[in-house]
């Protein structure tokens, strides 16, 4: 519970936000006012938020208030009345269920003026579809983050039966032709019929549960509505492993909407998965073709040039994606608590979990490792700085840069060409003559940041001073120079003088560098360069037999760097480094990723042992990632065998409960693998 400073009122606060929601809105507010039993003046404001609670209706709300009434922890107090808050991003209303203990109960919604209105059933179904599709979009991976972003927020499975899912799909059907007002991801630019919040969430719950034919119900019966729907209907196709049916149904539909990018785009991904990037090029390009300002499209294309090998094509094509702005999820804007208590349940109590905290000691991390950007690109920037950092596995770093100077223009030989051409007038038109380059964009991060780049290459990743072979090493790593910036092109005078077109011929086949691009240059090049230090560090020190001393959370950066970089063995090492001085969601998913590859089915359970009872120590009693990785291991080894092996861990019984809860679930949707 988080207690409320009786100077601001977090009830006002979430009705002054309404206004400024842009996505499916913050997770429910739940707000009590408690009494001391001894009192009948004194009142004391508490609230916590919570998600996947059945919001179909104004009873399911106050029945969700009831179960708060009691609390076995705090007996000098009770729950005089209640207040539950959830949005509907449909009709942009808040929807408010007031509870007077002992007394009635008030349905009401509040719109974005703070304006009172009566809730309708219509009002209360839209609110049901998102409040489902909230419990999907922000639950936990696995490895903390989102709990990290808000604290005191309880999270369960809003749908645990078949008929749950009936009802869930049910509305989903009613309201699809509506979703688009919902918003979408934030690598898509315009919502539309396939692409928003409505249809990821249908998604996300088909992947995590593996209730294909459910979801292959549902879009046959909305394809003979619209056939745009049929791009998702071949997604769950070639998800349930009907990849014949998914390939007739796409070649059926281009044949109808031959300029369709979603379908185009799931054809192009499909050939490109089954390792023929040369069929999927024609296709790929078509898509661009019919969605030129969509990120998707742009970054499909990039990718199958990566897999064709052809690197030049590859960096020009990643230089013309769109990039957006990313739009992060709708967040509670809540004042300043006067307290917390966030007590942990009888039930996840583990001493190998509670030694570890929600925060880790920022204080001792290193600077440089701190100052690593590409740990906070989101949306559009990360999914372009995975491409780069794809390339630059597969070919190295000094190729790479090699292949960035044959296709951009370069500050230093732009120069040396002014230079050249000192004695006639510069021609203003010269650039549009020899650059065909599209305007640089304007949305997200513009600027090259020189400060960022200029860092002092001097500065080791290493607590104690790095050797001076480490920064030898790191020294070799050629710095990325400059291309030149369109606003500097495009500066002349006004009129066109053919001699000095000639003067830059040798530029007619290249284009200008989008300053977001050159940024991630050299975001890249400060990562392989702290990396570099690392690894040559790391080895020193073993040939002298010595040990390699880092904080949990240096290790735990050293970690995502390396998996950043595609470095899996690396990261592994570093990950369960960091778990051996203390435990770290993010680590244990990290090396969880490994065990699933290598097959290792009890290493695999352990770390999902222990991840489930750290969610559940921070009141998430649901992540729809770990739910997946229990149905997979269930699906591959049987249930009888994961139960078996669960059971046979030393961890206490109440932890193995927990994760025994995830493999009911399974049991309660049939999944491949529970018969037996």
């Amino acid at each position: 519970m988080i207690f409320e400073d009786d100077s601001q009122s977090v009830i006002e606060a979430r009705t002054e936000s309404l206004s400024a929601l842009r996505e499916l809105g913050p997770p429910d507010l739940v707000h009590l006012v408690k009494q001391p039993v001894k009192s009948t003046t004194k009142q004391i404001g508490v609230y916590h938020h919570v998600t996947g609670v059945d919001a179909s209706s104004s009873a399911s709300l106050a029945a969700y208030i009831n179960t708060l009434t009691y609390n076995p922890l705090d007996k000098t107090n009770k729950v005089t009345q209640g207040l539950y808050c959830c949005y509907n991003a449909f009709s942009r209303l808040d929807m408010r269920v007031q509870v007077a203990i002992p007394g009635t109960v008030e349905a009401y919604c509040i719109d974005e003026r703070g304006d009172k209105r009566v809730a309708t059933d219509e009002l209360w179904l839209e609110t049901y579809l998102c409040s489902v599709l909230r419990a999907y979009s922000y639950a936990d991976d696995g490895s903390g983050e989102v709990i990290k972003k808000i604290i005191g927020v309880r999270r369960f499975n809003p749908i645990t039966s078949t008929d749950a899912e009936h009802k869930f799909l049910d509305a989903a059907e009613r309201l699809f032709f509506n979703g688009w007002q919902l918003g979408s991801d934030p690598e898509i630019q315009v919502p539309n019929l396939v692409s928003n919040h409505l249809t990821t969430g249908l998604l996300d719950y088909i992947h995590t549960t593996g209730r294909y034919p459910s979801g292959i119900n549902l879009f046959e019966k909305l394809r003979t509505r619209d056939p745009e729907i049929s791009s998702l209907l071949a997604r769950v196709y070639i998800a349930a492993d009907e990849e014949v049916k998914a390939v007739q149904l796409l070649h059926d539909a281009i044949q109808e909407l031959p300029m369709d990018y979603s379908l185009l785009d799931c054809q192009a991904d499909f050939c490109n998965q089954k390792g023929r990037p040369d069929l999927a090029l024609e296709i790929a390009k078509r898509s661009v073709v019919s969605a030129p300002s969509e990120f998707g499209t742009w970054a499909r294309l990039a990718e199958i040039y990566v897999n064709l090998e052809q690197w030049d094509l590859a960096l020009l094509t990643l230089n013309s994606c769109p990039m957006f702005t990313y739009q992060d999820k709708d967040a509670p804007r809540i004042p300043e608590p006067l307290r917390l208590s966030l007590p942990a349940m009888p039930e996840t109590i583990c001493d190998e979990i509670d030694d570890s905290t929600v925060d880790g000691d920022s204080d001792a991390v290193h600077p440089t490792l701190r100052k690593l950007h590409a740990a906070q690109f989101k949306g559009t920037f990360a999914k372009a700085y995975t491409l780069l950092t794809e390339i630059a596995k597969k070919i190295g770093w000094d190729q790479l840069l090699k292949i960035r100077s044959q296709v951009f223009v370069m500050e230093e030989e732009y120069r040396h060409e002014k230079q050249t051409a000192a004695h006639v007038p510069a021609s203003r038109n010269a650039s549009t003559t020899a650059l065909h380059s599209p305007s640089p964009n304007t949305n997200g991060n513009k600027g090259n940041d020189d400060a960022d780049s200029e860092e002092d290459t001097s500065e080791g990743a290493s607590e104690t001073d790095p050797s001076s072979a480490a920064e030898a090493e790191a020294q070799n790593l050629e710095k990325p120079s400059l291309t030149v910036a369109s606003e500097t092109v495009k500066a002349g005078s006004d009129e066109p003088d053919q001699t000095a077109q000639q003067n830059y011929t040798q530029f007619h086949n290249k284009r200008l560098c989008e300053r977001w691009l050159d940024n991630l240059f050299m975001v890249l090049y400060e990562d392989l360069r702290v990396y570099t230090i690392w690894r040559t560090e790391m080895a020193q020190y073993r040939e002298r037999q010595l040990a390699y001393k880092k904080s949990a959370d240096e290790w735990e950066i050293l970690g995502e760097l390396a998996e950043r970089l595609h470095h899996s063995d690396e990261a592994i090492e570093a990950f369960e480094s960091c778990l051996q001085m203390r435990f770290s969601p993010k680590a244990m998913k990290g090396v969880l990723k490994v065990y699933e590859t290598h097959s290792d089915v009890r290493e695999n359970l352990g770390a999902l042992i222990r991840l489930v009872t750290w969610q559940y120590r921070w009141y998430s009693e649901f992540s729809p990632s770990l739910l997946y990785n229990v149905r997979k291991l269930i699906e591959e080894e049987g249930a009888v065998k994961v139960r078996s092996i669960i059971q046979g861990t030393t961890m206490p019984q109440h932890v193995l409960d927990l994760t025994h809860h995830y493999a009911q679930l399974c049991a309660a949707f049939r999944s491949s693998g529970t018969d037996g």
